[in-house]
């Protein structure tokens, strides 16, 4: 294990800090299990954070910081059942190639690829999707180190109810030392990318999310504009982006022009309107045909905080409907649209989309703009509908709030109680969210 030392941990979007009192980088599943024994023995917490792509305080760790860049080994890869085995702290980006190298694929996925998979996995990070699902549908068994710092294996036959429950557990009950997919052959996508106007897009989302594997689509506040991505697999050939074009469209276009943008409407954000206006009437059609991570992915450079909640599927338009409404209601002037995805239901206890079919609804603002009355506004929208609030984006909910919109929510703090009763992984987040 590496020596100690103590530095300010910061999450991505710069809106969470912590200072512990202990980070080391564990090298091995063994030094996790010694470095959980020795915080207890020390009356001290202990978190293994991923890169900070959580705008929550998932990852905060106020004992003792695990950095996972020392676990990041691949354990066993078998193309025959599809079953790929990996440390926690492998990147997601080298997750992708690793697999394409050996001719498979994750199902599903959203659309970066910078966190680790223990940390994507432990906030149920997902793409959208009609029959594919997300990360946390996606997994065969799981390694943990528990609270009294044994090492255990559970799967859908190992173990069940704690596999149900650490999916997407929020590393309150274990740190996640190893992950192993169940991935499938790998397949290629074709990306058909159309701006369209609200109305439209509105009253064809049930053609849409019918017709297509992976629907979604972005509105542009203050206007009347949306881009709608579908993607469907085909079987070739790859047509994909030229360099020249995917450098203008995903790196200039959407990070380094966009950069500018928000700095503009963050000086002045009477003109968010009119900016907007011009980016809606900018927007261009695409179609392009390429592995499936790369068009499940894009880079994404500009720095924001994000809100994202799950409602039932079929309180979408009447939610989007409303969140329109507040506009013309409040005095907000956002910058960035409003991202829509769709998922089947899943059976991961605290995944988002846990026992119906579900729309996600994404909002946010320029890592340096105010958040607090908009964020607010539509939480109070999308919570009246039964919302679920994603793990590792901004919310107000509380457990006793979480208990009513998850069914299994009280089985979770059974397990939690039975596998960290001295509460080795609590943070201020994890008091917030499972309660204490």
């Amino acid at each position: 294990m590496s020596p100690v030392s103590t530095r300010t941990w910061r999450n991505w979007a710069g809106n969470q800090t912590a200072t512990p009192r202990r980070v080391s980088t564990p090298t091995s599943t063994d030094e996790v299990s010694a470095a959980v024994r020795a915080a207890a023995a020390d009356g001290q917490t202990v978190r293994m954070p991923g890169t900070g792509h959580s705008f929550t305080g998932a990852a905060v760790a106020e004992g003792v910081l695990l950095r996972p860049s020392g676990m990041t080994a691949v354990r066993s890869v078998d193309t025959g059942s599809g079953l790929v085995t990996v440390e926690a702290g492998l990147p997601l980006h080298a997750l992708n190639r690793l697999l394409a190298e050996h001719g498979l694929a994750l199902a599903n996925m959203g659309d970066i690829q910078e966190q680790t998979v223990a940390g994507a996995l432990q906030t149920a990070t997902h793409g959208t999707g009609r029959d594919a699902a997300g990360l946390a549908s996606q997994v065969h068994a799981l390694e943990l180190v528990l609270g009294d710092g044994s090492v255990v294996t559970c799967s859908r036959d190992e173990r069940p109810d704690l596999f149900d429950a650490a999916r997407a557990g929020v590393g309150a009950v274990g740190i996640v030392t190893a992950i192993t997919w169940k991935t499938v052959p790998a397949f290629l996508l074709r990306a058909q990318e159309e701006p369209m106007k609200w109305d439209e897009v509105l009253s064809r989302l049930d053609e849409f999310e019918a017709d297509n594997e992976h629907f979604e689509f972005y509105w542009f506040p203050h206007t009347e504009g949306c881009l709608t991505k579908r993607n469907n697999r085909v079987d070739g050939p790859a047509r994909p982006l030229s360099r020249f074009k995917g450098w203008l469209d995903d790196e200039f276009m959407s990070n380094s022009l966009f950069e500018v943008i928000n700095k503009v409407t963050h000086a002045a954000p009477m003109l968010t309107p009119s900016v907007n206006q011009i980016s809606a009437r900018a927007l261009g059609a695409r179609t392009f045909t390429d592995t499936s991570h790369k068009v499940f992915t894009s880079p994404r450079t500009v720095r924001f905080k994000e809100q994202e909640i799950a409602i039932p599927r079929e309180h979408l338009q009447d939610a989007l409907r409303e969140i329109r409404g507040l506009f013309d209601r409040r005095d907000w002037k956002i910058s960035f649209p409003i991202e829509v995805r769709l998922l089947p239901e899943e059976d991961a206890w605290l995944s988002m989309a846990h026992g119906r079919r579900t729309a996600f609804i994404a909002v946010h603002v320029y890592h340096r703009d105010d958040h607090a009355d908009y964020f607010r506004g539509v939480e109070e929208v999308l919570t009246g509908l039964g919302g679920r609030p994603h793990w590792g984006k901004m919310h107000t909910r509380d457990a006793a709030y979480l208990e009513t919109v998850y069914p299994r929510f009280k089985d979770f703090q059974a397990i939690r109680n039975e596998v960290d009763p001295d509460r080795r992984f609590a943070n201020p987040y994890t008091r917030q969210v499972f309660g204490d």
